[in-house]
């Protein structure tokens, strides 16, 4: 019997990851890689020695390649799930000029598995544009799913034109024998919505209560808390959803509020964390010009979403407005070439702050981790 064929469109985190996991099952798979034009065969034992993109690509093996167009035009099914790196009215711009790249080729008969979260109604205007672009009716001609895919957790519900299930889809994309279940689209894209907004509602919450936290003896019985271990990294996880629910409700009702807030809530804590940062140079009597602030944050830059990289240029920006130097480091090593600048590091994420305190704090050293109490070590 011969093998499911599938396409990954897009070199991302995610869709790789699910690319993976389909040809370990046995699938005839595909992974579009936008930047070489290129559709590149994965096969079993590739995707079992190179686990994510960053050791691929590192590697370089010698794959197997086709044109996208003929690799998608023999696709049993066109999984969608490209790196948006733009913002706002932006990158739909973006996705449509990929979207129709990639579902052009497409042949009657095929599934289109939509990976990027549209927010509430988006998918409606997704399916016309598809029907557009084949020339094939949704439903009937060509099937459609919507299945936003995140990096910390595959969906366990697939969303379907007309609610209609695919065992074959089902079969390929479940994980630890856990079945998928699907509903319609307007579910899927309800439940969606639902775990973002109870994600960043809480998040809210945390942030602003935190603000509370002045006096040492409640900083401290704080720092024994999960609170500790929540960085910038994570909040900005999926932010890109919450952005996409609020530009798909119209008018100022209680679901705006939720999204404005939320987003408002992580603006107001950047500007906490750099009041923070000038607040440390006047207690230390520090001058701006003798000192320098090390942003480390380690980044896949193959991630579907870009609001971590926009989240990281935006805090240098606004830190260069008080501090000259700032710099930003990334990956496994932290060499901090010696400086006559006094060096003020501050921790994005978890690992990278473990990678600092293992390293060893200089003496000279300030440390400011990016969690709600923005501690200062």
């Amino acid at each position: 019997m011969a093998s499911t064929k599938v396409v990954v469109y897009g070199l991302s985190t995610e869709g790789y990851s699910l690319a993976c996991q389909m040809a370990i099952k046995g699938a005839d798979v595909f992974i579009v890689d936008e930047s070489a034009h290129m559709a590149i065969s994965l096969k079993a034992e590739i995707a079992k020695t190179y686990p994510n993109v960053t050791s691929l690509k590192e590697d370089e093996p010698l794959l197997g390649v086709e044109p996208i167009d003929v690799a998608i035009s023999h696709s049993e099914y066109l999984i969608f799930a490209p790196r948006i790196r733009k913002t706002g009215q932006e990158a739909k711009m973006e996705i449509h000029s990929k979207f129709k790249d990639a579902t052009s080729p497409i042949k009657k008969g095929s599934s289109v598995i939509y990976s990027l979260p549209t927010g509430i109604g988006g998918n409606n205007e997704t399916i016309s544009l598809l029907e557009h672009v084949t020339g094939l009716e949704a439903g009937r001609g060509i099937s459609y799913f919507y299945y936003p895919l995140s990096k910390n957790q595959l969906p366990e519900i697939i969303g379907a034109f007309n609610g209609k299930s695919d065992e074959k889809l089902a079969k390929l994309i479940e994980t630890d024998k856990k079945g998928r279940r699907f509903v319609s689209i307007s579910s899927a894209e309800i439940l969606h919505a639902i775990r973002i907004l109870t994600q960043f509602a809480s998040l809210s919450s945390i942030l602003e209560v935190c603000k509370f936290a002045q006096d040492s003896s409640t900083r401290n019985d704080l720092g024994f808390t999960d609170y500790k271990d929540l960085f910038l990294d994570d909040m900005t996880n999926e932010l890109y959803d919450l952005r996409s629910l609020g530009t798909a409700v119209e008018g100022a009702g209680t679901m705006m509020y939720l999204v404005n807030g939320s987003i408002k809530g992580i603006e107001g804590y950047v500007k906490r964390l750099i009041d923070e940062i000038r607040s440390t140079l006047k207690k230390n009597e520090l001058k701006a010009s003798r000192t320098r602030v090390v942003l480390v944050w380690t980044q896949d830059s193959y991630e579907m979403r870009g609001d971590k990289v926009d989240m990281l240029n935006s805090l240098v920006t606004k830190l260069r407005d008080y501090i000259g130097d700032v710099e930003v480091h990334q990956g496994p090593g932290l060499d901090l070439f010696h400086s006559d600048k006094t060096t003020i590091i501050v921790a994005c994420s978890k690992l990278d702050y473990d990678k600092i305190i293992k390293n060893g704090k200089d003496s000279d050293l300030i440390v400011i981790k990016t969690n709600p109490l923005c501690e200062i070590l």
